[in-house]
């Protein structure tokens, strides 16, 4: 069984960009989104994922995720997944021990933008640099199941 651990945070400025290891351009699409999971495609470059979410709100849920046939992730984005589709640009930060993710949406949610962390167990320490905002990790319209549904450009308070 896999679990995912994290925190998820807004950005309060730029100052991360001069810290990027590497960036990838994702697009991923859900096929499915309810009260007790997610299932989503993602392609990353020549890559390409399914991925199963418990929809548990917090800091830990499960997670499964399989690598698929990039082809197969292509027709099912196109021909399957609910509309719009979560595009961002993911930037790696290194940071000690950790890695911050940092999001950088395009499409109908651009302007947001969030950094996340991966930890090993629950209650990890981890360094919050001083470009961090607010944690957002409770707060579902964060999730990108709920961004696909609820996009960052139709809220009224961004």
């Amino acid at each position: 069984m896999a679990t995912e651990i994290e925190h998820k945070f807004l950005v309060a400025n730029d100052d991360w960009r001069a810290l990027v290891s590497h960036s990838a351009i994702f697009k991923q699409g859900y096929l499915n989104s309810d009260e007790t999971s997610s299932v989503r495609v993602r392609i990353a470059g020549e890559q390409a994922w399914l991925n199963i979410k418990s929809a548990t709100i917090g800091t830990h849920r499960l997670e499964f995720e399989y690598e698929i046939p990039l082809a197969d992730a292509e027709q099912i984005i196109a021909s399957l997944c609910h509309k719009p589709l979560i595009e961002k640009t993911r930037h790696f930060v290194n940071d000690g021990q950790h890695v911050w993710e940092i999001d950088v949406f395009a499409g109908e949610n651009q302007g947001l933008i969030v950094a996340e962390v991966e930890l090993s167990e629950i209650g990890e320490a981890f360094n919050k640099p001083s470009w961090l905002g607010a944690e957002v990790t409770h707060d579902v319209r964060y999730y990108n199941n709920n961004l696909s549904r609820h996009p960052f450009s139709s809220w009224k308070d961004n």
